[in-house]
């Protein structure tokens, strides 16, 4: 995995009033008049061949999101029930883009389907994977090190009577080896990754076991 990193210049990109700046802390900010760094992980999921082949279509549905949690801006929780944001850097793209991308491309390159589109594309899909993300973001947790959370609600629904088959919450925890921002991203990196393989394989496992129990 890969990530890129864009620069450009974003003037008040958020009001003097939406966050509070923790004391002593550089990396949080509560007004952004820098140049912003983006950073754009590009994740590539490895195909497990344990995975199943299987003949049936499916749609990804974009992961709805609160708006904090689908911020371009890279969220950090310092302390419990506190949420900022660290100064001068962001998403390249919403996580929920970022979530649902990487979903596509897992399942695409996995092989394993006959078919993998968005909506939008209009295949006539068997399937469609819902989600719903609940959380993006770096956790102190109460230590000196954060870590990157990722909490993800999927749901397998049968498209002909629009039933769900299977439903799961993800979620990964993955420790950052410093507090700096590009640590920070890379365990946000792994953590995606690690959740987007398990995911794929368990789309394709319920997929498969409700496909044959309805043969």
């Amino acid at each position: 995995m890969k990530t890129t990193l864009l620069r450009r210049c974003l003037p008040g990109v958020l009001a003097p009033a939406a966050l509070l700046l923790l004391a002593g802390c550089s990396v949080f900010s509560s007004q952004q008049r820098d140049p912003v760094t983006l950073y754009a992980p590009l994740i590539k999921v490895a195909p497990d061949p344990s995975w199943p082949k299987v003949s049936w279509q499916l749609t990804v549905v974009k992961p709805t999101a609160a708006r904090v949690v689908d911020s371009a801006r890279i969220a950090v929780r310092p302390s419990p029930g506190e949420m900022q944001v660290y100064r001068g850097v962001g998403w390249s793209q919403p996580p929920g883009d970022l979530v649902e991308a990487t979903v596509l491309r897992a399942l695409e390159d996995s092989g394993k389907l006959g078919s993998v589109a968005r909506p939008a594309i209009g295949i006539r899909a068997d399937y469609r994977l819902a989600m719903d993300l609940r959380r993006f973001d770096s956790d102190y947790a109460g230590s000196s090190l954060p870590s990157a959370v990722i909490e993800l609600n999927a749901k397998l629904i049968r498209t002909t009577d629009q039933r769900v088959v299977a439903a799961r919450t993800f979620l990964s925890t993955e420790p950052a080896g410093a507090t700096d921002v590009p640590s920070v991203v890379a365990a946000f990196e792994r953590g995606l990754e690690s959740m987007i393989a398990e995911l794929a394989g368990w789309t394709l496992a319920s997929g498969e076991a409700d496909a044959r129990r309805t043969r």
